[in-house]
């Protein structure tokens, strides 16, 4: 009997959770996708100092053993634990807890009454499924489910001169 992929990404969250915070990470998502004919399980983990690739190996290290005696995963898949990387996106409410007082952009479905598409501002909190921005305009209150997504503003000066 197949397994149900549907749920494949909330099982394996669950599954490794315990693990990535016993190691004293945050686990920030958990997708698997498709490319191709490939299938990729990918374990996003974060902390508040930067991660390197040697946290990353070792939280793959030691997530693989569970992964290979819960069985979540039918067909073959590739495992990849990294970085949500920079510019985000935020989806759950720890996500938005934990960048709270920082730069954010949320992108509409539809344009807003000033004709905008794009609101950037610093996300002052979010209460159930408003968002509430400090913008160069002043406060605006966002309803997630006028969202196509929302992301962290941590990127933008990458490339600036100085």
């Amino acid at each position: 009997m197949a397994k149900e992929t549907g749920n494949i990404a909330a099982r394996v969250e669950q599954l490794v959770r315990p693990t990535v915070e016993q190691m004293g990470l945050r686990l920030w998502d958990v997708r698997y996708e498709k490319e191709g004919s490939e299938w990729f399980l990918r374990i996003y983990i974060d902390r508040d100092t930067p991660l390197d690739t040697d946290t990353c190996e070792l939280v793959s290290r030691a997530v693989d053993p569970l992964l290979d005696k819960a069985d979540p995963i039918d067909q073959s898949y590739y495992l990849e634990v990294g970085s949500p990387g920079l510019g985000r996106r935020l989806l759950r409410p720890e996500h938005f807890a934990a960048v709270t007082g920082q730069k954010v952009m949320a992108y509409l479905i539809r344009k807003n009454q000033a004709g905008e598409r794009e609101v950037t501002g610093v996300l002052q909190q979010q209460q159930g499924n408003v968002l509430q921005l400090q913008t160069q305009q002043g406060p605006v209150e966002i309803d997630l489910k006028d969202t196509s997504y929302v992301k962290l503003c941590d990127d933008e000066d990458l490339f600036a001169k100085k």
